[in-house]
């Protein structure tokens, strides 16, 4: 190990014994070279990123509670930062590595990211998060297991297996990034991947035995439907939520979410046509993978599964279905029905409307009429070192104005330890889907037309799933409960990464005036400083 990475895991162990935390979590290590490389996902030669030659990047396997150290160096030609969905950064939102929160690292250096999986389980994934990037690739699975002594509502599967899904374009990311930048809208995907490939990714099973698949929507804009042919799929997980295991004929995965389905091999032994196709679109696109058995006599005769294509009512009846298991465990011995969200008076309810339009003559999208620009210092950088002029907070509305989209660095300002309701609003025509960092949040309810506080009395106060990705469906809204138990800078953003490019985020300040290391971690003695932080000195330990 080098010594500088010596010197950063005695400082973070140092943080977790201060902060009570168990410092004998085991440590794991990881060192990643990001590249540029010639990739073929859709046959044409494209410029990928690659994270030690490999499109998709290497996953990481963890167990609740493990110390991840990833030291990432930059061998690109320009600035880069990755990201990790739905992996919460407690007390550390310095590390979440988006550009609110975090310095890019420069071409030709590293940054080494110190994560705790602290009372996390599940399925999740991690992607780079500046210059359009997540379409080049960069991407990679992030699987939290139970520890030993926690029960899991199910038996061990046979094998555990990581399904990336996404669209896909043929031309490089920097021509999609010339196009946003240029002021116009991207054009239809030209195709759909599964784990990097267009078609014949291929996944081995042995007859009679279940599988774990735990797919995510690495894609750039489409929702899409994931089935395989001859076989039911048993939702056990969303986004480290233990779930009712409810037994589906395919299932819907929107942008940036991630579940987890127990497969059993109970049919003849054959190959089996897995199918991932676009929802809402016309044209519809596909791509298939195979299902295989060990002892396969051939491909599996009768049609390809069909699937639903642009009915709106099918799917959200799908997501109403899906519900906490309340009496497993989460990553604690205690059932997750134990805390009862649905008793809690919110203290605040904040409304947050999609939008999009021209400014200045070109295309840019917005929330409650804000579209944001990003400054030229990390937010929560300029919020340690109390840096004036870089954001304000209240700098959006807490409900839609009606107005016409301007431009500004968007920040609520939210106190800690408080409970809020976040009401997803979209009066367009696609469906949105919303994610936010350092957090999960329990989706209470959802349904068509205009939200009122009379939409408050169908909402789920028992077992609403909790996860940190929700769909809005168009001219619908979505609504959640979030206990802000997190301090930090977190980033609330459109998972359709054109949108969040031009504008559709804006960030969540959760403050504190403590300074104990109990609510919060100071900035990383190894962060990269930039913008007006340049050239300042972090905190010693």
């Amino acid at each position: 190990m080098r010594p500088e990475l010596l010197l950063l895991v005695a400082a973070f162990a140092v943080l977790l014994a201060a902060a009570a935390v168990s410092a004998d979590s085991p440590y794991k290590f990881f060192t990643w070279n990001v590249t540029y490389g010639t990739i073929y996902p859709l046959g044409v030669p494209q410029k990928g990123i690659l994270i030690n030659g490999q499109f998709p990047g290497p996953d990481i396997h963890s167990v609740t509670n493990d110390n991840l150290i990833i030291d990432v160096i930059n061998s690109l030609d320009e600035p880069f930062l990755i990201s990790w969905n739905g992996i919460q950064q407690r007390r550390n939102s310095y590390e979440d590595g988006v550009f609110g929160t975090t310095c890019p690292i420069p071409p030709g250096q590293n940054f080494t990211y110190i994560l705790q999986v602290k009372d996390q389980i599940g399925s999740f994934f991690y992607f780079p998060s500046l210059a359009f990037h997540k379409a080049a690739g960069g991407f990679g699975g992030i699987r939290i297991l139970s520890r030993p002594l926690i029960p899991v509502p199910f038996d061990d599967p046979a094998g555990d297996y990581t399904v990336l899904i996404g669209d896909w374009y043929k031309a490089n990311h920097t021509a999609l990034k010339a196009v946003l930048d240029g002021g116009k809208m991207l054009p239809f995907p030209d195709g759909i991947l599964i784990n990097g490939r267009a078609d014949g990714s291929t996944f081995s099973v042995q007859q009679g035995k279940t599988y774990r698949l735990r797919i995510s929507n690495v894609g750039l804009v489409n929702s899409l439907n994931f089935r395989i042919q001859g076989h039911k799929l048993v939702l056990v997980e969303v986004e480290g939520t233990h779930t009712l295991q409810t037994t589906y004929s395919s299932l819907d995965v929107h942008v940036g979410q991630s579940y987890s389905v127990l497969v059993t091999a109970d049919q003849p032994a054959l190959d089996y046509t897995i199918v991932v196709s676009s929802r809402f679109t016309s044209p519809v696109l596909a791509s298939s993978g195979i299902f295989r058995y060990s002892n396969s006599a051939g491909a599996a005769p009768g049609p390809l599964p069909g699937g639903p294509t642009i009915q709106v009512d099918w799917s959200l009846n799908q997501a109403r279905s899906i519900r906490t298991n309340l009496t497993a465990s989460g990553p604690r011995p205690n059932p997750q029905g134990s805390y009862h969200y649905g008793l809690i008076n919110t203290t605040r309810t904040i409304r947050l409307a999609n939008s999009a339009g021209p400014v200045n003559g070109k295309q840019r999208y917005a929330v409650n009429s804000v579209s944001f620009v990003a400054p030229d210092t990390p937010l929560k950088v300029a919020d340690y070192f109390k840096i004036s002029g870089v954001f304000r907070v209240g700098s959006i509305p807490d409900y839609p104005t009606g107005g016409g989209i301007y431009l500004d660095t968007s920040v609520i300002g939210l106190d800690y330890r408080t409970f809020i309701e976040i009401v997803f609003e979209n009066s367009e025509n696609i469906l949105q889907s919303w994610h936010l960092d350092g957090y999960s949040f329990f989706v209470v309810g959802m349904d068509g037309g205009q939200w009122s506080p009379a939409s408050r009395n169908g909402y789920n106060l028992r077992d609403a799933v909790s996860r940190s990705t929700t769909q809005v469906y168009p001219h619908s809204w979505t609504a959640i409960y979030i206990p802000l138990d997190n301090v930090g800078m977190w980033n609330l953003r459109s998972e359709y990464w054109a949108r969040q490019y031009l504008g559709q985020q804006l960030y969540l300040r959760v403050y504190t005036t403590s300074t104990s290391l109990r609510d919060e971690y100071p900035i990383p003695k190894n962060a990269i400083l930039c913008g007006r932080a340049s050239g300042r000195r972090t905190r010693p330990l």
